[in-house]
């Protein structure tokens, strides 16, 4: 497979950020990418363009996590076409003192060998509870 192959691109991706590589991460992204995280959470919109969603997005997530303790496990992945659907695990201790452990899934467009759309699925419940604790609380009861 070569490097802009959709499979071996979101790999590329998801190992630069268990990694930490920040110059990947970047670059993995084309500079119109989106990034849709559907819910009623903090993040929860369509980040729009690479540096929103390398410096907005995916920056402020680490902010929630003690540094060093993020662990990141890709599950698998399925490939048809330029989308690419994979499924990791992440694991941090959070800055709010609890464990963040949750089960993601995204939806990964790839063109020319770069990220031109993401659309992730996770627990937002779980989510809600461990790294925006406040925001959480502020919600009614039943979810409206």
């Amino acid at each position: 497979m070569s490097t802009s192959d959709p499979r071996t691109v979101v790999i590329r991706y998801v190992e630069a950020v268990r990694d930490g590589d920040a110059d990947v991460i970047h670059d993995s992204f084309a500079t119109d990418a989106t990034w849709h995280y559907p819910g009623r959470l903090p993040v929860s919109k369509v980040w729009r363009g690479r540096d929103e969603i390398v410096d907005e997005f995916l920056g402020s997530m680490g902010t929630v996590f003690v540094p060093g303790t993020v662990e990141i496990e890709l599950v698998g992945t399925i490939a048809e076409g330029d989308r690419v659907v994979a499924e990791w695990t992440s694991r941090a201790t959070t800055v709010h003192g609890g464990r963040y452990d949750n089960r993601c899934l995204g939806i990964f467009t790839v063109r020319d060998g770069k990220i031109v759309s993401v659309v992730e699925y996770a627990d937002t419940e779980h989510v809600a509870a461990t790294l925006f604790p406040g925001h959480a609380a502020q919600r009614p009861v039943g979810g409206q």
